[in-house]
């Protein structure tokens, strides 16, 4: 990359921060400037949008410099983004997604191939396609079956539709990054470069480091705080995954389970409160409710998800015996808090800004300023004018990244709103689920899962919510719930082979193949496969119900999660390992089926609630306890063997 390209890259970062910190807190009202919202995503088109084209310049893999192509096409977004700018307020009053004029139509076609180009060089060409495929469909709309079809739109027509109207390019996706999502990734990324990793694995090794299979139990700690902040899965697994693979490999854990923990934990993050990533911002606006609701409801399922990754660590640990860390090895508890108290005292600010109902940008913005400020106390982390600069540069490239992917799938919802198709198909899936609104929900896991692989989470989760969960909540599944589902499971192909393009990542400091490591991550990730039909079954728990619902909800969930988990892995804790005989693996499932029965909600058909129908559940796993204890053959005599480190 050339100097030029790089001090443009940090000059248009940092303008773009500034804007977007004016705009959060309205400095320029002082002096009369106020940018209206509309406007506003032109602007923050204009910094962030160009620039991807020299952070990822055509000749990267042959050169690594920037070339005369993508000058060109840095200079013609510059001048398209310019342009919607200049003409704002003609696109917001007079109705240009209908009444564009011919030159504008022209600008809108160059913008249209600029945010496909965006979206190959930011994340390949699978989304490319789909979202292709997806905003031309109208054009071909009366050539389509059944209910996708409908009246056709001319070509330059529906250019003007996808850039000059409020739900394409410019709708709910780039609403929600320019009002929730630059301030939390700006804040997530400031924790990175003023060394929040290194606090949280400090604390993750004093807290786990000794139990048994400590190095594994310190992986999913250690990945849950980072990637919780971070919002990223690959970023994650490379960083947290640097130290904790070779860790567990260390202690006994083989390469491939090693890599499966770190890229399963790292996955969860990002489903874990308080920033978890684009998608949760773009739902919170697709609800029109708070952040910090969405952020609410998903505390209990990640706790749980957590738990049950846990229990399967440790039950892996002890059937091979596995011992923890040193303790002459490790931090104390003291010692990292002595190194990184500044970062609980930040998180602790954000917390309560939020909880009093403060603006979430802002809240963000104010996290940011209040960790910069304190980091500078910190002579081992302290930024000085190079360290800003680069930690700008990377704010810059993260954004950027972001909002060309964001561009690109606003076009997948711009495709079907174009043709008003949705409401059409919405009734459709009702009429085929029938009475057996199940069959949707499971459409939808299916669904989400196979986007999920070839398409951003993002782009999966917003295609999803226009096309499938308007009819999940037409059957009567609680909103909030639903859209949590869809995003969930879109996240499933993170760890689910054959893409699980996370355990790519950890293969990559593992050094075994990827397939290995995902398999591994699947049965780690199972509990994330059932999470979501339970809280959409059962709203309380995402804290939808009454106290009471709620308390039972999560308690029978607890009980229900850890059934599941030492079901998979054959370890019973308190009670010892399931040996692997016809007695070991019908124990083994009674244990299952009493853990799905207690994380499900109560059965009306058979008269039970849900502490009647968990106490069922009890009765299985206190029946599957006497059995390891006094039934010939179920229980472990020995433990096994510990794997190679290198398998």
């Amino acid at each position: 990359m050339t100097r030029l390209s790089q001090w443009i890259i940090f000059a248009f970062s940092a303008l773009g921060l500034l804007l977007t910190v004016n705009q959060t807190f309205l400095f320029s009202r002082a002096i009369g400037v106020v940018i209206n919202g509309q406007t506003f995503l032109y602007v923050l088109t204009l910094v962030f949008f160009p620039i991807i084209f020299l952070i990822m310049p055509r000749a990267a893999r042959v050169k690594g410099e920037v070339g005369l192509l993508d000058w060109a096409l840095f200079l013609l977004a510059c001048l398209c983004s310019g342009y919607l700018i200049l003409h704002a307020n003609d696109i917001i009053f007079s109705s240009w997604q209908f009444t564009a004029p011919t030159q504008a139509q022209l600008v809108a076609g160059l913008t249209w191939l600029l945010v496909l180009e965006g979206a190959r060089r930011t994340n390949g060409w699978p989304l490319t396609i789909v979202v292709l495929l997806v905003s031309l469909y109208p054009i071909v709309a009366d050539h389509m079956p059944g209910p996708l079809n409908s009246v056709p739109l001319p070509a330059p027509d529906l250019a003007a539709y996808h850039l000059y109207s409020f739900e394409s390019v410019f709708g709910v996706p780039m609403r929600a990054f320019a009002d929730l999502v630059v301030g939390f990734i700006v804040f997530g990324l400031a924790l990175q470069f003023t060394g929040a990793a290194k606090f949280f694995n400090d604390v993750a090794f004093a807290l786990m480091g000794t139990v048994r299979g400590g190095a594994a139990h310190v992986a999913v700690v250690s990945s849950a705080l980072q990637a919780s902040i971070s919002g990223s899965v690959i970023s994650n697994v490379m960083t947290s995954g640097s130290v904790s693979i070779p860790a567990m490999k260390r202690t006994g854990f083989s390469a491939s389970y090693a890599g499966g923990v770190e890229a399963v934990a790292s996955t969860g993050g990002v489903l874990t409160p308080p920033v978890m990533g684009t998608t949760a911002f773009i739902m919170a606006t697709f609800l029109s409710i708070p952040y910090t609701e969405v952020a609410l409801a998903a505390a209990i399922p990640a706790a749980l998800f957590y738990i049950g990754l846990l229990l399967q660590v440790d039950a892996y640990a002890a059937r091979r015996g596995l011992k923890g860390l040193p303790r002459a090895e490790l931090p104390t508890l003291a010692e990292a808090f002595k190194g990184g108290w500044h970062y609980c005292l930040v998180f602790i600010a954000l917390i309560t800004m939020l909880a009093q109902g403060m603006n979430e940008s802002r809240a963000a913005f104010y996290a940011t300023g209040l960790l910069l400020v304190v980091n500078q106390y910190r002579p081992e982390n302290r930024v000085g004018l190079a360290g800003l600069r680069e930690m700008i540069t990377g704010i810059g490239r993260g954004l950027s990244e972001i909002i060309a992917i964001i561009l690109a799938i606003g076009m997948i919802a711009g495709g079907l709103a174009a043709t008003g198709i949705l409401s059409t198909l919405s009734t459709e899936l009702v009429f085929l689920a029938g009475d057996a609104p199940i069959m949707l929900l499971i459409m939808g896991a299916l669904t989400s899962f196979v986007l999920g692989m070839g398409m951003t989470v993002s782009a999966c989760y917003i295609f999803l919510a226009i096309v499938l969960v308007p009819a999940l909540v037409k059957v009567g599944f609680n909103p909030l719930a639903v859209h949590l589902f869809v995003m969930y499971w879109g996240m499933l192909s993170f760890v689910t082979p054959p893409v699980a393009i996370a355990t790519f990542a950890a293969a990559a400091i593992a050094k075994v193949p990827a397939i290995k490591i995902g398999w591994h991550a699947m049965r780690l990730a199972s509990v994330m496969y059932f999470v979501p039909f339970f809280f959409v079954m059962n709203p309380a728990l995402i804290l939808q119900g009454t106290p009471y619902e709620i308390v039972t909800s999560i308690i029978t969930a607890v009980c229900g999660v850890a059934a599941v988990s030492w079901s998979l892995q054959g370890y019973m804790l308190g009670v010892g390992g399931i040996a692997n005989s016809v007695a070991g693996v019908a124990t083994r499932a009674v244990l299952m089926l009493a853990g799905l029965i207690l994380a499900s909600p109560g059965n009306a058909s058979l008269g039970l609630n849900q502490l009647e129908f968990g106490a069922i559940g009890i009765a299985l796993i206190a029946l599957c306890a006497l059995a390891i204890r006094t039934l010939p053959g179920c229980a472990m005599t020995a433990p096994l063997s510990a794997s190679p480190a290198g398998e």
